[in-house]
């Protein structure tokens, strides 16, 4: 299939996962147990995480955590055709960008370099790691550099296995999925 075609499907689902509020919020609470156990998370001291529209996967207790552990936390933020990683803080003032995503108003770019564990977002999922997202490519072009590790987190609504990555695609390093 497509991907223009997987990524409609995985927008349905996403919606319709957002559509029945109770069985999204238990999704989300168990996957982040997951994250939150796990070495690469234990292990990070800068995390790379968007602000998630409402329909995604929520991110704010991510956030949250993060500070709570003394963790530094960089959002993702385009300029130009590029993606690069911004810190925040409580206190950090958002724009909405053109594709309906919270940014940082301010700039306080990190080198990828300097972030442990890159939370990475995305539409449908292969159980190997490869994704389709939005179709911009921002994140494939950011894997392609990054030397730390990456997760999703995925709900089983978002597993379609009947595309094929291409070669530009970025497999991420692992995924918690329920």
């Amino acid at each position: 299939m497509e991907k223009k075609k997987i990524r409609t499907l995985g927008l349905a689902n996403l919606n319709w996962l957002y559509r029945n509020e109770e069985l999204k919020a238990a999704k989300e609470q168990q996957i982040i147990q997951q994250l939150f156990a796990d070495e690469y998370w234990l292990a990070a001291k800068t995390i790379g995480v968007v602000k998630a529209l409402p329909f995604e996967f929520d991110t704010l207790p991510v956030i949250g955590k993060a500070w709570s552990e003394g963790k530094q936390v960089t959002v993702p933020k385009v300029e130009n055709g590029w993606m690069g990683f911004h810190q925040i803080t409580p206190e950090s003032l958002f724009v909405r960008s053109s594709f309906g995503v919270e940014e940082p108003a301010e700039k306080q770019e990190t080198a990828l370099a300097e972030i442990d564990l890159l939370i990475v977002p995305g539409v449908v999922f292969t159980v190997e790691g490869f994704r389709v997202g939005f179709g911009g490519g921002y994140y494939d072009r950011v894997l392609e550099n990054f030397k730390g590790n990456s997760c999703s987190l995925v709900f089983s609504e978002q597993i379609q296995e009947c595309w094929e990555a291409e070669a530009f695609d970025q497999q991420i390093n692992k995924l918690f999925i329920k």
